[in-house]
């Protein structure tokens, strides 16, 4: 679970519930399998929906 562009990965963190216990967690990115155009060629990648945002920007200009 990691982007192929940016490299984001899950980051850990703590539920804090009313009673101020904690807990720990994980944020996990979103990541989607997409297909894109890499140097001329059409690759399969695992990518964020924030990459996979600006990957659409730039081509579509």
């Amino acid at each position: 679970m990691k982007c192929e562009i940016c490299g984001k990965s899950p980051l850990f963190g703590e539920n804090v519930s009313h009673s101020k216990q904690h807990t720990n967690r994980r944020f996990d990115p979103n990541i989607h399998p997409a297909t894109i155009m890499v140097e001329g060629k059409l690759k399969q990648m695992k990518l964020c929906t924030r990459c996979l945002r600006t990957q659409n920007k730039t081509n579509t200009k």
